[in-house]
């Protein structure tokens, strides 16, 4: 395959567990996901692909690791997805749809052709990068397989089951270097936090998937995570103080 096939968005045909998440992407409203949200102007567009999926543990997500030798988000578990390019077209249609897909192609592999996009999220600021960035969120109907397409950018692609999400055993809020408290998830032997960790937290949340747990759990990020982050949090200090690298 040479690339992802045209953009398209489907509302019909999705698992019934997968009902209550398109019901909330479709309401939800931008500053119910962030209080970061895009300026009037500038920013560099740019999409992430949300994909679920179902498999023998049950519904799951599908994420990658950052390649450790990246000089931004080092290491750090994220969705696939990056700047929009101009063949994506236009940030403001069809273009983030377009990009998601395509960026995980090339991350993950990912025949596009087998995803079913039924919702875009509210598009979302990060201020660091001053990327403006728009959630895609996919259900994985035709399942292809994954893996990192380049080391170089791609150190590891994984499924992260729904219920371990979910599991308040598995939940607990991290304390960035500046202050910041944000959410974040133990799972799969990693940790997800930041931008991600924000859209899954909300999203569970607003879909009601999300169950009770100790929002007083407070981790600080690993002495590995802060060597890795250090670049990321320079430049987050230098633009947002100590709200840096907040969702």
């Amino acid at each position: 395959m040479s690339g992802p096939g045209a953009p398209r968005v489907e509302r019909a045909g999705l698992p019934g567990w997968l009902e209550p998440v398109r019901e909330a992407a479709e309401r939800v409203l931008p500053e119910q996901l962030s209080r970061f949200l895009p300026p009037p102007e500038g920013g560099r567009a740019a999409a992430v692909l949300m994909l679920f999926g179902e498999s023998a543990s049950g519904p799951d997500l599908l994420l990658i690791e950052r390649a450790r030798s990246l000089r931004s988000h080092a290491g750090q578990p994220s969705f696939p997805g990056g700047a929009l390019d101009p063949e994506d077209g236009d940030p403001a249609g069809p273009g983030p749809v377009a990009a998601a897909l395509r960026e995980a192609w090339e991350e993950t592999g990912l025949e596009p052709d087998g995803v079913q996009v039924f919702a875009t999220l509210p598009a979302l600021y990060i201020p660091v990068s001053r990327f403006v960035v728009t959630p895609v969120l996919g259900w994985w109907r035709e399942e292809s397989p994954v893996r990192p397409v380049d080391l170089g950018e791609t150190g590891a692609v994984f499924r992260v089951p729904i219920t371990e999400l979910t599991d308040p055993a598995n939940r607990a809020r991290l304390r960035h270097p500046s202050g910041h408290l944000g959410p974040a998830f133990a799972v799969g032997g990693r940790l997800v936090w930041g931008f991600t960790a924000g859209v899954i937290d909300r999203v569970l949340h607003h879909s009601g998937l999300e169950l009770p747990w100790d929002a007083g759990r407070i981790v600080d990020l690993s002495d590995e995570a802060l060597e890795l982050v250090q670049g990321d949090l320079e430049r987050s200090r230098a633009v947002l103080g100590r709200d840096a690298g907040a969702l």
